[in-house]
């Protein structure tokens, strides 16, 4: 039976891109679907959404030849320093300091802006003649047989591929229609997301302060500027970003602190509600999920889009092996070997993230001394510092070869 392409993906954010360039370069035709309009995000205004890349995650990067295309736009994260405390009163006199120079591979990653990242996957999936970018329509239905899928587009054509891969967010419709059941919940949190211009430079560190309410992550990005992602619960979310500007940078300065001198907004500003989200399943019969359509996570370590990358290089390397042993790269056999391989460090870094959002968000007394005694300890001991180094610049676990 013939076939428009071999591998069809919905959703065209950052890890549908991703995985269309990588099966690209081991031999594969795909169409990738996306539902918004191929240039929303590809335009010049800077609007401070950023990305904090591990170390990882920037190996897959250049491989696909993307990071070549935006490595003078990124910044590097040299240091990273944790401590918690309330608003106004500064940090805890317990912190944890991690230092690039502790890693023998340079920098525990990078922060990239949204526009230069998904532009330039915009560019590189143009230029690659193994790679359909269908714009502004979305996939509607999908009918699995014994040799392929057909998929349903919103304007009314179909197309025929041997594997669906859904990267279509929390919400997918892929895994929707395939009957995979999802296990998650609502955090009651809201992060306010913005970038801020400031007096001092940061060089190249980034903060994550915990209060009760929900973390504060300040993200170095080039030049005199941080993106800010700021979690309160729902009701002080709504409440604070129905403010004028100056009132929410009022707001938002006894949180920061003034170690960067004064800061002003840079950029529109954005909220996004906090929920936990993992697919039942990454795999069914043709089907597969990659990043939030598998998986969505709290932000509180920066680790959703590194985490949908490692799916992606994953995914890529599964599949290419297969077709090299001359199987059926949708098989449900094939398939599982993705799932098996994901599932495990998925579900751990879900654990990891939920936790410490619990751990951290609250103001127990009791709690606010463990947390505390525990950072300073780990602070204390090199070869603990280094192996959360590691895992922060996603050096862990059996990596897939994009990422080595």
């Amino acid at each position: 039976m013939s076939f428009d392409t071999d591998i069809l993906i919905a959703g065209g954010g950052l890890n549908g891109p991703a995985l269309a360039l990588a099966l690209s370069r081991a031999g594969f035709s795909v169409t990738v679907v996306d539902a918004r309009p191929a240039t929303i995000r590809a335009g010049d205004n800077f609007d401070g959404r950023g990305y904090a890349l591990a170390l990882a995650s920037k190996r897959l990067l250049d491989k696909i030849g993307i990071w070549q295309s935006v490595a003078t736009n990124a910044q590097p994260m040299l240091d990273v320093k944790v401590s918690d405390g309330r608003a106004g009163e500064g940090p805890s006199p317990f912190f944890l300091h991690f230092d690039h120079s502790d890693l023998e591979e340079g920098p525990m990653g990078y922060m990239l802006e949204d526009r230069f990242l998904f532009r330039a996957f915009l560019a590189a999936m143009e230029a690659d003649e193994a790679i359909t970018l269908i714009p502004e329509t979305g996939v509607t239905d999908q009918a699995i047989d014994a040799s392929g899928v057909t998929v349903t587009l919103s304007d009314g054509t179909t197309r025929r591929a041997r594997l669906l891969v859904g990267c279509d967010g929390r919400q997918s419709g892929v895994a929707q229609r395939a009957g995979i059941k999802r296990t998650g919940w609502a955090y009651g949190q809201t992060a306010l997301v913005c970038a801020i211009a400031h007096e001092k430079p940061h060089n190249g560190v980034a903060h994550q302060f915990f209060m009760p309410p929900g973390p504060l992550a300040i993200l170095p990005l080039p030049g005199n500027m941080s993106s800010i992602v700021w979690s309160e619960t729902d009701e002080n979310a709504a409440r604070i970003n129905a403010l004028p500007d100056e009132d929410y940078l009022a707001v938002l300065r006894p949180r920061f602190g003034d170690f960067l001198g004064e800061i002003t907004l840079a950029g529109a500003r954005f909220t996004y509600p906090l929920n936990l989200t993992v697919a039942n399943h990454f795999v069914t019969n043709r089907v597969a999920l990659v990043g939030d359509a598998a998986h969505g996570m709290h932000p509180i370590a920066g680790q959703g889009l590194n985490a949908g990358l490692r799916d992606v290089a994953a995914l890529a390397q599964i599949l290419t092996e297969a077709k090299a042993r001359g199987e059926d790269i949708a098989a449900i056999q094939v398939l599982e070997r993705y799932q098996e391989w994901r599932r495990f460090d998925t579900h751990a870094l879900v654990a990891a993230t939920d936790l410490t959002n619990k751990l951290f968000s609250n103001d127990n007394p009791l709690l606010r001394m463990g947390r505390d005694i525990g950072m300073g300890l780990v602070g204390k001991v090199p070869a603990l510092r280094r192996t959360f180094m590691r895992e922060a610049a996603g050096l862990t676990g059996e990596l897939p070869e994009l990422m080595r």
